[in-house]
């Protein structure tokens, strides 16, 4: 947790490419074979990175099966990170029967690249293009784990973990910011004190929420996917106070070009825009109607 949380503060877009290449390192050591391990440990030791492309346009990537050749993909990967700059991404596919499949493909060839349409006011180091996967082969060492595990609980939804960290190490580093502009007399203000109390409060409430997490999700407990959903929605509130407080404290300055606390509430804004967070939470919600909120049946007092 802590890495991924310091990477965040240093840069969202960084943690955001580590996130995605310690997502793809978990799967490998879940899903994949000996030798797929060897591979994984000879490319790790030539200084190569990983990431994980699952979401597509329509119609999606299919593995298509050929009567006269080997299999190929059809079809390309949108808001692919680092599309184009790293050297191998996990995608999924849906082969002619049966649940996704995880697929390893060279990430770095250029052409397949289409950064035209990644102009979002944040985030924009990440490089999350189109990448078009159509006509690559597939063979058989290519092919992660069995059909399905990409999806398999409660790792999918617990693994929610990482990127609420990075999120949270952003959050701390706007607080930094914060506390910094105020050693210029803002600290002398009451009022500006209690704001930035708040930012305190919010980034300290993330903190303990991921941190639970991380470690629910670490022991495999039972709610760990429940307390991702409800993660979620908890460092994503403290990110949106934290972003108002700091502009109500400094002013013009936190919306001035160049300046750090700019960039960190661009890249923050993006970064917290997470699909269907208030499904995230009635999710979590449900779960913990099903059963004690503790997970193990103890009382609430």
């Amino acid at each position: 947790m802590d890495v991924l949380r310091i990477l965040g503060r240093a840069d969202l877009s960084i943690g955001r490419l580590f996130e995605g290449h310690v997502n793809a390192l978990s799967l490998i050591e879940w899903y994949g074979s000996p030798q797929q391990a060897d591979r994984l440990a000879q490319t790790l030791e030539a200084g190569q990175f990983y990431s994980v492309w699952a979401t597509e346009p329509a119609p999606g990537v299919t593995i298509k099966d050929a009567d006269d050749g080997p299999r190929q993909l059809m079809g390309a990967k949108s808001f692919a990170s680092g599309a184009g700059g790293i050297e191998w991404a996990l995608v999924t596919a849906k082969p002619p029967n049966g649940e996704r499949q995880l697929v390893i493909v060279a990430a770095d060839e250029t052409k397949r690249a289409d950064l035209s349409e990644w102009r979002a006011r944040g985030m924009r180091a990440t490089c999350s293009g189109r990448y078009d996967l159509t006509g690559m082969t597939v063979e058989t060492a290519a092919l992660l784990g069995a059909p399905g595990d990409y999806d398999r609980e409660p790792r999918f939804t617990a693994g929610a973990w990482r990127f609420t960290a990075v999120q949270l190490g952003g959050i701390e580093a706007l607080v930094s910011e914060v506390r910094e502009a105020m050693q210029q007399g803002a600290s002398q203000d009451p009022l500006q004190r209690t704001k930035f109390a708040q930012c305190v409060e919010a980034c300290r409430t993330a903190y303990m929420w991921v941190r639970e997490c991380a470690l629910r999700t670490a022991h495999e407990e039972d709610d760990s996917p429940a307390f991702a959903l409800m993660t979620r929605g908890v460092v994503e509130r403290a990110g949106l106070d934290v972003m108002e407080l700091a502009a109500r404290i400094v002013g013009t300055r936190s919306a001035m070009d160049g300046q750090r606390i700019d960039k960190i509430i661009r890249d923050l804004s993006l970064y917290l825009r997470q699909a269907g967070p208030d499904h995230a939470r009635d999710r979590a919600a449900q779960a913990w109607l099903e059963k004690d909120v503790w997970g193990k049946g103890d009382a609430w007092w």
